[in-house]
This record gives structure tokens, sequence and C-alpha cells, in this order.
């Protein structure tokens, strides 16, 4: 495959900074660690003596020894961006998770190469074969596990990071898949997903890591064949074996499977999460009700089983105990993923490799200098957008009724099962004077690592709530401030918002507790308590149901006095990003839409991709891959994840030969198609379905 330019951090003075502050930071690292660093020490051609330090980030190169590194480093000594300077050494550093030791390769050219690895003291050890076999394969997680999923995001958070694909041949596929084997038994050490919150042998980074390369690549066959052998050293292995066999469309074999593995252990709560997820997915909600139910007796304090059986009694319509079994999942702060803190650098050179040159992306780029999109004070404070782990889960569960039954019901089903302040006052007025919250959105105590009085990125739940301007630019014109002012009324009426639950402190001061039996909730002391982050979803809710109430209207409004409605880039993202998560979709697409005609946007694209992939839109799902590979490309990845997946599937669906005909005969530059050609090769290598012939 092509291979992407290289970004370049430099160091002018303090050469090496980068280096130590990694060595400084290895003591704080918990997971995968930060993307393997390589430093590089240049001097001018002209012989002077003046040395200068540039480094850059990567993912996915083979680690499996030191002559790899130094292989890699090698291929840096030429740079036809930069002639002035000739590279004297360079220095890959390689973490690795499950000894927690960064592994470094030193280079001198010409000649020499020396590596050991350095401890979270900062001091040098030895690297055996065995340092070398976890790095190797913490390497191929990690470039799985930081691959962007198309939208830019994950890009945007680390400058200057190469992103390969760590597994191109079924050569590399069988050498990760024995090294995964060897060291399966200790994946618990490298932690797991937010969601998770004790890993253990199924639920971790390595877990995750081999679910997601069988899925991108369909290698249904290797993963069967590995979980096999590792089933007969321990039968807890099952629920992955039949998470596989399920995606390969091996049902049959799933199902027996699962039914042997739950004789053996009746009460192993992620064959039950499979077995409740196989019967959801068939349309067999009671079927999955007594699997989840037995999942979260199994397992109470994940919130993966509440989480799952919360979705049963949305797919029931059992909207009530949906909300209950909601309130009742433990939530867990969220740990992002280790990333690398460097020092400020002189300067930073981002090159674009000549084959990523297309128009389309390039035109209407803000330049370096100018100033970024305007975006309307209440689209910013959308705090939804920032959600992530359990809070993004459980946020949309809670959309996902409130789309089902609709907003007035979502309020009137809260009232239903959850203590109101207003009810618990004329219950307890008689007796006892209560304390007043003090906080406008009223809620129960927060369950451990949850906010507790504040958001998780520890803004105030109310600072949102009273903005007085609308969403339109705005107008000279007096029709279309009328319009603004009208829609906000408009809104407000529409949209009833949630009144106040009790606090937990306020219950305890009495001595009423609520019955804990779900069976009848007219009766004052069998309703529940709301949880505080609950509650605070609901005000989160509001206020995006709010913002897109003002944003329909104005358009509507507009469009009916033959207004143009303007707004930035920028905020036609938001506004496609707030529609998807509310489930409108086609307002969603609406917002994507008017965003690219501005510019090119690789999260408005992705969420077109979502879309064009659900309606089997063939030509037009192609089309948004041709263009978001070629921006990966433009920002140093040659490889995604789920790019790789989505081309995958259109391959096994529609035959190699017709997407290799559809892509070629796209009105577009030869050296962008190429760069899709190369995952459809890739598909080939790999023997995908619909790749034969």
């Amino acid at each position: 495959m092509v291979a992407p330019a290289v970004p370049e951090i430099i160091e002018d003075d303090d050469i090496g900074l980068a280096v130590d502050a990694r060595t400084e930071s290895l003591p704080g690292l918990r997971e995968l660690g930060p993307p393997d660093l390589v430093h590089l020490m240049k001097q001018s051609v002209k012989g002077g003596s003046k040395q200068t330090g540039v480094y850059h980030h990567i993912t996915g190169i083979d680690a499996s020894s030191s002559a790899s590194l130094a292989a890699y480093v090698n291929t840096l000594t030429f740079n036809p961006t930069d002639k002035t300077h000739k590279v004297v050494s360079g220095l890959y550093c390689c973490y690795n998770a499950f000894s927690h030791l960064d592994m470094r390769v030193e280079v001198k050219i010409p000649g020499g190469v020396e590596s050991y690895c350095v401890d979270e003291r900062g001091d040098r050890r030895v690297a055996t074969d065995e340092l070398w076999l976890e790095t190797f394969l913490c390497g191929v997680l990690r470039a799985y596990s930081y691959g962007d999923n198309g939208s830019g995001d994950t890009i945007k958070k680390i400058i200057g990071v190469r992103r390969f694909n760590p597994i191109t041949s079924t050569e590399m596929e069988h050498k990760f898949l024995d090294a995964a084997e060897k060291l399966f038994f200790s994946g618990r050490q490298l932690g797991s997903d937010p969601e998770i919150q004790i890993p253990n042998i199924v639920s971790n980074h390595l877990t995750d890591g081999l679910l997601k390369y069988i899925k991108t690549t369909g290698r249904y066959t290797s993963g069967v064949n590995l979980f096999q052998k590792l089933r007969e050293r321990d039968v807890e292995v099952s629920s992955l074996l039949a998470q596989v066999l399920i995606h390969g469309d091996e049902e049959v074999q799933a199902v027996r499977l699962l039914h042997d593995s739950i004789q053996d252990i009746p009460m192993d709560y992620a064959l039950l999460d499979c077995q409740a997820a196989f019967c959801l997915s068939k349309g067999e909600g009671e079927m999955a009700l007594e699997c989840a139910k037995r999942s979260v007796t199994a397992a109470p304090s994940e919130f993966s089983t509440w989480a799952r059986l919360a979705e049963v009694y949305i797919a029931l319509e059992q909207w009530d105990l949906a909300l209950l079994t909601l309130n009742s999942c433990p939530m867990f702060s969220y740990q992002d993923k280790d990333s690398p803190r460097m020092p400020e650098p002189s300067r930073v050179l981002l090159p674009i490799l000549p084959e990523t040159a297309l128009d389309e992306i390039d035109e209407g780029q803000p330049r370096q200098g100018e100033a970024y999109d305007q975006v309307h004070i209440s689209l910013r404070k959308l705090q939804a957008a920032t959600y992530q782990g359990t809070f993004l889960k459980a946020y949309s569960l809670l959309t996902s009724i409130a789309a089902a039954i609709g907003w007035d019901q979502l309020l009137k089903t809260r009232s239903y099962v959850f203590v109101m302040e207003e009810e618990y006052r004329n219950e307890r007025q008689q007796s006892v004077t209560p304390r007043v919250p003090t906080s406008k959105n009223a809620s129960t105590v927060a369950l451990s690592g949850t906010p507790n009085g504040t958001n998780e990125n520890g803004n105030s739940e109310n600072e949102s709530e009273d903005d007085e301007d609308t969403l339109a630019e705005p107008s000279s014109s007096g029709p279309a401030n009328g319009v603004s002012e009208n829609s906000m009324m408009a809104a407000d009426r529409s949209m009833e918002k949630p009144v106040p639950t009790v606090t937990a402190a306020e219950v305890k001061s009495g001595s009423d507790e609520p019955d804990p039996s779900h069976a009848n909730y007219t009766n004052f002391q069998n309703k529940r308590l709301c949880e505080r982050w609950l509650d605070n979803l609901f005000m989160v809710l509001y206020e995006d149901l709010r913002i897109y109430t003002i944003w329909r209207t104005e358009m509507g409004q507009y469009r009916a006095q033959q207004l143009q409605y303007k707004k930035s880039a920028a905020e036609w993202e938001i506004l496609g990003d707030l529609a998807e998560r509310l489930h409108h979709n086609p307002e969603a697409i609406e917002a994507y839409q008017q965003c690219l005609n501005i510019r090119f946007s690789p999260k408005a694209m992705k969420g077109l991709l979502k879309v064009y992939e659900k309606k089997g839109d063939t030509r037009n799902n192609l089309a948004s891959l041709i263009r978001l590979i070629t921006w990966q490309y433009r920002w140093y990845s040659e490889f995604s994840p789920e790019l790789l997946y989505s081309i995958r599937r259109l391959i096994e669906d529609e035959g190699a030969v017709k997407v290799r005909s559809i892509v070629q005969s796209t009105n577009l530059p030869q050296n962008v198609l190429d760069l899709t050609h190369e995952y459809c090769s890739l598909c080939a290598a790999f023997k995908s379905t619909g790749t034969e012939g």
C-alpha cells in the first residue's frame, strides 16, 4: 500500500524532551499504553554540528523484534521533503502493557543497533524474547483499539500519528493468533473498556482486539479454531466462541454450544448475555428477558448486564420497567485511552502526500491563522455530545425510549415510577417540614464513581438551560428576527420541562422507605428514588430536544418566508449529530449534507455513510468511502478498521468485480481511487467472501 507522509514535530533547542516526557509518563499508564514514539536526530548535510530533534507517533508496526523496529527507522533516513538534513540516529519506543515496560531500539546511522527496555522507574533492563512477544501483541491491539472509525475524531485527538495496518497477510495473522493463544489468560492484565468494571478472561482489551480483528477481516474460521483450542483449557471461553460462530453465520452450532456450556457453568454472565443478545436479535423478547434477568443476577455489579435487560424491556415496550432497570445501572467514571503528553514543540510540519490531493477535500477548509467557524452558544453547551462509556450507553437507551413514546409520555412514565419532589412534600407536610433542595434539578445521591452535583466534565448541570438566543444567524430583516422569537416561544410551549424528583437525603430524614416491589406505583410508598445521574440525563435530553425543536421550527418558518437559513459548517455538523442521537435520521442527513455543501467534514460524511449502509445504496456508500479513505490518508492513516469492515461487507454483498468497477467509474482522480483499491486488495489477500474469481 502507499505509505502515508511522515509528520514531523520538531525540537530545535531542548532535544530529547519528548523521550523524557514519555519516560516520566510510564508510571501513570493503566491500559494498552500510548502509540509508539519515533524520535530522530537530524544534522545539516553541509557539515554543521547543530542537531535537531524530530519525532512522530505511530501504530501498526511489527514490534516482534528489535530488527523490525530498526528497519522502520531506516525507512526514515530519506525524506523527500527535507533534503537539507540527514538522519544520524533514531530511537523507537514501544510500550509493553503486560510487563509495564517501554521497549526501545536505538539505531545509529550508519550502523549500530541497541535494544533494551525501560521500567516505570526509568531503569534499563534486558529485552528478552518473551518481552518481545508481549510487545508484538500489544502493538497489534493498539493498532485496532486506536484506529479511527472514519469520523476523524480519533485522528484529531493526537497530532502527528501514522497509522498502519498491523496484519496484511495470512502469515502475519498466524503470528498474531499464535501470540494471542500463548498470552490469552494474561489478557485481564491489560484492563478493559470503560463499560466493564472488573476485567476477566472474556472481557478485556485482548479479547476485544481479537473480536474486532475477526469481525473486521471476516476471518471467522481462524477465530473459531483459536477459541475452540482455548475452550479446552477453560469453558468460560465458550461465550467468545459463540459470538464468532453467530457473526460467521453458524447460528445452529452457536446455539448448541451455548446450551451445552450453560449446563457446565449455569451462572456465567457472559454466556447468559450472549444468549439474551441472540434472542433479542431474533425478535424473541420473552426468551431474551429470562436470560437477561439471570445475567443480572449473576453479575449485578456490571453495567453491561443491566443495560442488556433495559434493552429487552424497551423491545418489549415495558417502558416503566425499562426506566427502573436503567436507574439500577451501576455507572463508572470514564477512563480514556492512554495518550502521549508531550512538551510544547518548536514547530510542527504536516506534509501532504500528493496521492491524497483532492480539491473537494481542500476547498473551504480554514487556512492556517484563520478563525474557526463560529458556533452558537446553545450548540456549544450540548452536554450529550461529550458523553462517553456508560453515560453514553445509558443516554442512548433513554433516547430510544423517548423516540418510541415521545417526550410527554416519557415524563408521565417517569413520574409514575419515581418519587417526585412535589408529591413527597404533600405526603410529608403533616409531620415533617422537608428541606428544600439547593439544586434546580433535584435528584438523588450519585452512584459511586459518578458526578455529584456536576456532570462528568465538571460543568454545572443547569448552565445551558436559559439561553435566550435562537440558532439562526442574526439578520437585519424584520421578518427574520420575528421568526426567531416565534420559534423560541413555540419550542417552549411545545415541550414540558422535567420537574424535580425527590432527593435521597429528604427520604432518609423521615421514616418512609420505598417498597422494593415493582408491582404497583400508584401508592407513593411503592415508588423508587431516581438516581442523580439519571435525573441529569433527563435534563440533558430536554435540552437536546429543545434545541432540536427550535432548529426545526426556525427552518420551517424561514422556508415559508423564502428566507435562507444560514449556519456555519461546524453548526450543521453539530445539528446532524444532535438529530442522529435523537433518532431523527432524515433530519440528520439534511444537516450533514448542508455541512458538506460548505466544506468537507469526515464526521458528516461518516454520518451519511451509516445511512447509505442501512439503505443498501451501494454507489453512494462507495462514494462516501472513497472520500473518507482519502481524508484518512491525508492525515497519515492508511488503516481504519471501520472503513475496512465497510469495504469488506460491500464486497461480500456485491462482489469484488462490481465494487472495483463502481470505484473506477467514479469521476475522481486515479490516485485517489487507487487508495480505495488498496483496501479492496487487502480483502482479496484474506480471501474474503465475494473476492473469488
